[in-house]
């Protein structure tokens, strides 16, 4: 069973990547953004006061978002070939929980992908995804709180994994294949 965490700091390419390899290795995909945005939308308690948080460009708390993997991690079938995770743990103690979770379970994490992208060019690629999609959280204010946030509270979560080594570093610049090559590298070379 293979279970992908793939990190990096917000426009890095984690959403488009996730796609690919879900579909090459047959992955469920478990995005806490998409997540938390579908509670947000269908204006859930738990959206309510995600929005809080998220409009704010913080992190939602580690509880809420631990109690929704937990529910999705348990609602997978015998036959999941494993799942990535877009968005989770975006702190060290989200990914000791992980890892507690996955042990009880009887499951392991395979390997972190770290996406690394400068910091002009997630901006650029943020900047036009809000003019595109109409995020409201892809404006310039509310993108340099979150490449704060990453830095200061998920950045941490890669060293965390290079203690478990498990850990990949992937260049996220270039072509969407080339980096995807990269990743598809990473994945077997730590299967």
């Amino acid at each position: 069973m293979l279970n992908i965490i793939i990190c990096g700091a917000p426009g890095s390419g984690k959403g488009t990547q996730s796609e690919f390899i879900v579909e090459k290795y047959e992955l469920k995909h478990l995005s806490t953004g998409d997540l938390l945005r579908n509670e947000i939308k269908g204006k859930t308690e738990l959206g309510v006061i995600a929005e809080g948080y998220i409009s704010q460009g913080q992190l939602v708390p580690d509880k809420m978002i631990i109690d929704i993997i937990i529910k999705n991690i348990d609602e997978q079938p015998e036959t999941c070939k494993g799942f990535i995770l877009d968005g989770f743990p975006r702190t060290v103690g989200q990914a000791e929980a992980l890892e507690e979770i996955l042990n009880a379970r009887n499951k392991k994490s395979t390997v972190l992908l770290d996406l690394n992208v400068p910091e002009e060019e997630l901006i650029s690629r943020l900047l036009k995804r809000g003019e595109s999609s109409g995020r409201s959280d892809d404006n310039l204010e509310t993108i340099k709180k979150r490449l704060d946030v990453y830095y200061s509270q998920t950045a941490p979560v890669a060293e965390y994994y290079k203690t478990l080594n498990k850990y990949a570093f992937v260049e996220g610049v270039g072509t969407i294949e080339e980096i995807f090559d990269r990743i598809s590298s990473a994945i077997e070379a730590n299967k």
